[in-house]
């Protein structure tokens, strides 16, 4: 859990809110989140179940174990799904050749 309080911070303000929103939705404090953040304190699994939800992220990204980013696509229809492949293959492209 090295980067758990870095990973927490980044995924929240990408995401726009602040401590205090994420502690409402969390149904914690936001010292709690604060504590998080700082590496005080470390969640429960229950708690980390729940922010892998809010952030659409798996537990093992939270820990720091796993690198990858993946994307909720749920809800999306079968061209909207394409469409986002694509462009994710682009922007690799893109990075590639930079």
């Amino acid at each position: 859990m090295v980067d758990f309080g870095k990973i927490l911070k980044n995924l929240r303000l990408q995401a726009g809110m602040t401590q205090k929103q994420l502690a409402d939705k969390m149904g914690l404090t936001k010292a709690v989140i604060s504590y998080y953040e700082l590496q005080e304190r470390y969640p429960s699994p229950d708690v980390l179940i729940k922010l892998s939800s809010i952030f659409h992220v798996s537990t093992d990204y939270l820990l720091g174990l796993e690198h990858t980013i993946t994307v909720d696509l749920t809800g999306l229809s079968e061209d909207n799904i394409i469409l986002v492949k694509q462009l994710v293959d682009a922007l690799r492209k893109n990075n590639i050749d930079k």
